[in-house]
């Protein structure tokens, strides 16, 4: 661990979770079959849910629009298939919640070819064009977080951005899917930062890359123009790397203050995948219907990253994927952040990093093992990046005391990374009881 933390390129604190990359990261990516059915729900972003454009009984085009945004902080929706929208209705969703989302039955004989629209050129538009043809394009964080890329691209008035990150880390265990973007689509990944740092009015951009990567950082850095400002760092394997306030710090030195955004420390943190998108889209007019993701873990057989329409159930992609008979937990995104599954009825979305599937072998104790009580070893107190201290946290979360957990211990600064969870020594689920706690600060502010 010292080694770490001597390490110039790294943050304090953090963990070292065994990572099981090799699964998947030599596997190129693949085209993954239509399912019979698919279900695009209208919300798969933060903001407003986009609007239909279509009627039940339409037939649509593969790329073709299909709901519009509702206001700025929103996005399009494109047809991930041709076929038929046979109703727009309401689907099961990962929280349990019931939402809108318009059902696709894909034409079995279409040859499924993308529709175009009006090509956006880096060297021509202006950077407000950029950024409405990111919105159009469907864009959204594609590293989890789903917040539009148009929005983050708009820097406040009064704000400027010197410096552009292009988060290449993917430190969550198992996912690889950035891996192989950065490796097979590195002139997307650098033509998407030439968008942004257009858009942006950015000096220059850093792509950061854990050292686990060390062949994506080659790709990248041979597809970089002679002159164009824009470096690959390569940084030390560490969970949680890939969160921005880590990179930020490690990369620039500089620390956001509580309640501050990245672009008031004049930076702005955009995921490889969804730049790599950018770049393949906004030259041919063209949305976003379909995205990378890792499907893995010990109970899957044909392991791989695979490009999948968005709107395809995970029923269907396991199946398609077989899974061994004694499969325990599913995941969607990784264990540390990831979510796991109480209904294999919902779909992939735009948001979707990897589906992991675990055996009784491995999660037969994580079900079965007791919780104990906090033993004051400060475990988590050690491994929390954002120096907070878990332990206090989880004691007031099992009383309740949320208000105090915010006020007191500043709550909200917890990113949800899981290294608390996983150091744990009595088995306490942290991070659980922090989503519990935030969940009812939130339901209550936004009654009061």
């Amino acid at each position: 661990m010292n080694i770490f933390r001597r390490h110039p390129k790294t943050f304090a604190h953090g963990i070292h979770p065994p990572e099981h990359k090799d699964q998947t990261n030599s596997l190129p990516i693949r085209q993954f079959p239509f399912a019979p059915a698919l279900i695009v729900p209208l919300k798969q972003h933060i903001g407003n849910a986009a609007v239909p454009v279509v009627r039940e009984g339409q037939e649509v085009t593969r790329g073709q629009l299909i709901a519009e945004p509702d206001g700025f902080v929103s996005v399009a929706l494109h047809a991930p298939s041709s076929g038929i929208v046979r109703r727009i209705g309401l689907a099961p969703s990962i929280t349990g919640e019931m939402r809108p989302a318009i059902f696709i039955e894909p034409f079995p004989a279409s040859t499924q070819e993308r529709l175009e629209g009006e090509p956006c050129d880096v060297e021509t538009a202006t950077p407000s064009e950029i950024i409405q043809a990111v919105q159009q394009a469907g864009i959204v964080g594609l590293g989890g977080a789903g917040f539009p890329s148009h929005a983050k691209m708009q820097v406040p008035e009064g704000k400027f951005i010197d410096t552009l990150i292009i988060n290449g880390a993917e430190c969550e265990p198992y996912l690889t899917a950035d891996h192989r973007v950065m490796l097979e689509q590195p002139q997307d990944v650098i033509l998407g930062v030439r968008y942004l740092l257009k858009a942006t009015a950015a000096s220059k951009a850093i792509i950061g890359i854990e050292a686990n990567k060390q062949d994506a950082a080659d790709s990248l850095r041979a597809a970089i123009p002679d002159g164009a400002p824009i470096t690959v760092e390569v940084l030390p394997v560490k969970f949680p790397q890939g969160a921005a306030e880590m990179l930020i710090k490690v990369l620039l030195g500089r620390e956001k203050p509580t309640g501050a955004r990245a672009a008031d420390i004049h930076t702005l943190v955009f995921n490889v995948t969804s730049t790599s998108e950018i770049g393949r889209l906004l030259p041919h007019g063209a949305g976003l219907q379909e995205r990378v993701i890792t499907i893995s873990g010990s109970a899957v057989r044909d392991k791989g990253n695979y490009r999948i329409a968005v709107g395809t159930p995970i029923r269907f992609v396991l199946e398609q994927v077989g899974l061994a008979d004694d499969v325990s937990c599913v995941f969607l995104g990784g264990p540390m952040m990831g979510q796991a599954l109480s209904s294999l009825d919902i779909p992939v979305m735009k948001d979707t990093l990897g589906v992991v599937a675990l055996t009784e072998r491995e999660t037969g104790p994580l079900a079965t093992r007791k919780e104990y009580a906090c033993i004051r070893c400060a475990a988590c107190v050690d491994a929390c990046p954002m120096f907070l201290n878990p332990s206090q946290l989880g004691l007031l979360a099992k009383h309740g005391q949320f208000e105090r957990m915010q006020d007191e211990l500043h709550l909200s600064q917890c990113f949800e990374c899981g290294s608390c969870t996983f150091v744990c020594p009595s088995h306490i689920p942290l991070v659980h009881d922090f989503r519990i706690a935030k969940a009812a600060l939130w339901k209550a502010r936004a009654s009061a």
